[in-house]
């Protein structure tokens, strides 16, 4: 009897089982449906641009007439993130001597009414990409997916804002961890979303970056007091910043990273300061081998070639500098010059490092850390278990978000 009774009871729980899980099933599937729905319309959005993508990255005439920050184009997007809009945008900014540039970029913001004052704007400075102009983020088939915590910042209703620094996406000078000019090219990418009114962006802003975007949103905060004093910096993310760039150089001086970055950097250094520098040409500091190569290493983007590049930089392991850059000048001037953390930040900052990060070492972010602290910075550091240089971004956004609910209002 008892068994008979248990063999009655376990066929109705497993009747009630199987309608459980055909109702958490039947949920899924009416969540999932409008999800894959939703992509599915942004990667064709995504398509229908691709035929005239090129011709918006043509200068007009006259592109670079005009006051920094203002816009020389822009293109509303089709296939946006969920619950958003976008546009492409062409605008105006000046390099480190002041000379102007002209940019592109792309502006996010969500649906719906903006807070009073306008929105928060968060500032992304991307990764390496390369140094090509189509290695830019915006000219990929989805100009989004590289922006680490996007759907986090849209769902605090940020716009969001990502340059594409200079020299990439349209003509312009080299720019690969030229600081200052970095610096201005994201700064004026917030101006120039606030010329767009339905991305109802404020002066309030918070910058984010990682790795190459890292040193570009520390300098942006370094730069903003002199370049956009209308704009009040509430916060500073990076993710292994490349923030000192000696400690860089000489971590890598022989390995193949040293080589592949120093590929996109010296040429980039050698034509912003050779003009005007002494002993700043490219084949005063690289060997006439690495001279010959670098030109076509510089023609490929980071992410879609990375083993050609290494295949190119193997061979040039130990052949690469004619001298040590750390310690020759003027580029050991040059590589400080273009390090943050040489002035106050003056807004609170969160650094993020992976503890297995082989490119970006745990001891180069602490030494940035204790001198940001020396000069009076609030600086909140957190290392990731397991997370690698390309990881780090990405593992980082929950510690992030809680850090902005602590120090952005």
């Amino acid at each position: 009897m008892r068994i008979a009774r248990g063999r009655r009871s376990t066929g109705r729980t497993q009747r009630r089982g199987r309608r459980v899980v055909g109702i958490a099933a039947l949920v899924l599937a009416l969540i999932a449906v409008p999800i894959v729905g939703l992509e599915i319309a942004r990667i064709a959005g995504d398509a229908s641009e691709q035929p005239t993508l090129a011709e918006f990255y043509e200068q007009p005439h006259g592109a670079e007439d005009g006051a920094p920050g203002t816009i020389v184009r822009s293109a509303e997007l089709v296939g946006v993130p969920a619950l958003s809009k976008a546009w492409r945008i062409m605008y105006r900014s000046t390099d480190l001597d002041g000379t102007p540039i002209v940019v592109t970029g792309i502006v996010v913001t969500p649906l719906g009414s903006a807070p009073a004052g306008g929105r928060t704007v968060l500032a992304w400075g991307h990764p390496t990409t390369g140094t090509d102009p189509s290695c830019a983020p915006s000219r990929g088939f989805d100009p989004f997916i590289g922006i680490e915590g996007l759907r986090m910042m849209l769902d605090r209703g940020y716009t969001v804002v990502a340059t594409d620094y200079a020299g990439m996406g349209t003509d312009g000078p080299d720019s690969y961890l030229v600081g200052t000019t970095a610096a201005h090219t994201v700064l004026d990418a917030v101006r120039a979303a606030q010329a767009i009114p339905e991305a109802q962006a404020s002066d309030r802003l918070v910058l984010w970056g990682h790795s190459q975007g890292g040193q570009a949103v520390l300098f942006a905060a370094q730069e903003t007091p002199e370049y956009a004093p209308e704009f009040d910096v509430l916060a500073v993310a990076a993710a292994a910043p490349a923030a000192d760039l000696t400690a860089l150089m000489t971590a890598h001086a022989d390995d193949v990273s040293g080589v592949t970055i120093g590929s996109y950097a010296f040429p980039a250094f050698a034509s912003v300061y050779g003009p005007t520098v002494a002993g700043a040409e490219l084949g005063d500091i690289l060997t006439p081998t690495a001279v010959a190569t670098v030109p076509d290493m510089n023609r490929l983007c980071l992410l879609d070639n990375l083993d050609r590049l290494h295949q190119m930089a193997d061979p040039l392991i130990g052949d690469f500098f004619a001298h040590d850059p750390t310690t020759t000048e003027p580029w050991a001037t040059l590589l400080a010059k273009n390090s943050a953390g040489g002035s106050p930040i003056g807004a609170p900052v969160f650094v993020a490092q992976g503890a297995d990060d082989a490119l970006i070492t745990p001891d180069a972010t602490d030494a940035f850390v204790s001198a940001a602290r020396a000069h009076g910075d609030d600086v909140s550091k957190v290392t990731v278990p397991f997370a690698t240089h390309a990881t780090i971004a990405y593992l980082s956004l929950p510690a992030l978000e809680e850090w902005l609910d602590r120090h952005v209002p």
